[in-house]
């Protein structure tokens, strides 16, 4: 939201030594003392805490609009009105007048400098815990890299992304593809560098929302929309420029394939195709005439329903019929369907729109194959969730009997093996967290913004995914298929 307020109430100096010490996100409410959520007022510096803690800050705003009986306000104080604050660990800015969070900034940039400045002070905080637990760890052994942090083991060869404010979305969506380029190289090179500091992806989001207008703000957005926008943009700015191409779509209806089979999109290869691009045949046949229509596809990922049938089914162990499995998702979307009244097909035969079934093939499976599913559906008013535990295997999904000539692929073309998963928690799209699994260098990490976790396989198997990443296997192993 553009707040109209800045101008009066954002007053602090970036530098200003009314701060207090240590790390921002570990600040003390002025009032009460909590460490939990605290904010700077960008009018006076003072700090407090967020609305679901005892909600000083708030209180705060609220106290300095009371007019003053006793003493005329002078012309500053008329002007200063503490309306502005800013989350002193997502460094997100929120106006209590405006009642929503602010995406603009002062003529002079001063929300972003005290941004900046808080960004400093608590990355120096961390840094002489960091050099001594590098050392300690010089001479450690790989199952020894490990620290506890508040109870849990927390993994210090991979690295957090901050939470800039209802953006896990984002941070999920970066912490499943460690496969804007500039910042997206910068953002996924620090994933793994092992700092203990939270990496602030804030100059990929500010990116983000020049070039997506959709992504503007801070309130959650869907972590699969997000990624095909990501994707997309990354694919065109890779062919050197927009050179005016929209961007409202990834699979433009000028797609085309070239003659080495590659999956071209807007008539280019790059390495966003080349990774994740596979290609799909679409056959539509009449059923009046017998005509049939056959057109290929390219795709980044698949968007695969639940079968109505398990949608009551929530759990693995719940007993009310069998689970939903990854097989039963692709046998729904490739399955032979019938068109209902409201989609009928154009046939060229028959010169008008008839009945006709329809059936997909896959032409071509990616390196990297992504798959989605589809838990959100909307009714009449509401878009709801569709919260069915879908069996996923970790190793050797096999995609052989998907394709459309499986002759033609070798045996280990077809399978492939889980590297990350996505996942949503919570009721609705525009609300809940995201979070992620990831596996590097044979071991399964959980990517919650900005704490890393070490996890084992029989957590992972048990998410409730949203989006699954899985990767072609590239050498001969012995495992079992789905």
């Amino acid at each position: 939201m553009e707040c109209p307020h800045l101008s009066s109430s954002v007053c602090i100096a970036p530098d200003s030594a009314k701060f207090p010490n240590g790390s921002p996100s570990s600040w003390c409410c002025s009032v009460c003392r909590s460490n939990k959520s605290p904010w700077v007022c960008l009018t006076c510096s003072s700090v407090h805490c967020g609305r679901y803690v005892n909600g000083h800050a708030k209180k705060h705003y609220e106290d300095a609009q009371v007019p003053l009986t006793n003493h005329k306000k002078s012309e500053k104080q008329e002007k200063a009105q503490h309306t502005v604050c800013m989350d002193c660990s997502s460094y997100s800015t929120y106006c209590y007048r405006c009642d929503d969070f602010v995406i603009n900034d002062t003529k002079l940039g001063l929300v972003q400098k005290v941004r900046e400045h808080l960004q400093n002070l608590e990355n120096s905080a961390f840094t002489a815990d960091r050099h001594r637990k590098r050392k300690l760890l010089e001479n450690s052994s790989l199952n020894s890299k490990l620290l506890k942090v508040n109870g849990s083991t927390t993994a210090i060869c991979a690295t957090g992304l901050r939470n800039l404010g209802n953006t896990c979305f984002m941070n999920a969506i970066l912490q499943s593809l460690r496969s804007l380029v500039e910042e997206f190289r910068k953002t996924l090179c620090a994933l793994w560098q092992g700092s203990q500091t939270a990496f602030s992806p804030e100059s990929l989001f500010y990116v983000i929302w020049k070039i997506m207008p959709n992504f503007r703000g801070y309130q959650q957005q869907d972590a699969h929309e997000f990624m095909r926008y990501l994707l997309d943009h990354l694919h065109l700015e890779l062919q050197g420029g927009f050179n005016g191409i929209s961007r409202s779509s990834v699979l433009q209806e000028n797609s085309t394939l070239s003659a080495s089979n590659k999956c071209c999109i807007n008539g280019a290869s790059t390495v966003v195709t080349a990774i994740f691009g596979g290609i799909l045949q679409n056959e539509v046949n009449c059923l009046i005439c017998g005509t049939e229509s056959r057109k290929f596809d390219p795709f980044l990922d698949l968007s695969l329903d639940i079968p109505s049938q398990f949608r009551n089914k929530r759990s693995k162990n719940q007993e009310n019929g069998p689970v939903c499995s990854l097989r039963d998702c692709l046998r729904s979307f490739t399955d032979l369907e019938e068109l209902d009244e409201t989609e009928l097909y154009m046939c060229h035969k028959c010169k008008k729109k008839q009945k006709s079934t329809k059936k997909f093939w896959i032409q071509k499976l990616p390196k990297v194959l992504c798959l989605h599913l589809k838990r959100f559906h909307w009714t009449a008013y509401l878009r709801n969730k569709v919260d069915t535990y879908v069996e996923f295997p970790l190793r050797g999904l096999d995609m052989k009997c998907y394709l459309l000539e499986p002759e033609n692929s070798g045996p280990e073309n077809c399978l492939y093996d889980l590297a990350a998963v996505v996942v949503h928690h919570g009721s609705g799209v525009g609300s809940g967290h995201y979070t992620a699994y990831a596996t590097h260098e044979g071991r399964w990490f959980h990517f919650n913004d900005s704490t890393v976790t070490l996890t084992d396989e029989d957590t992972v198997v048990k998410a409730k995914a949203y989006i699954l990443f899985y990767v072609e296997r590239q050498a001969k192993a012995g495992s079992d298929k789905l």
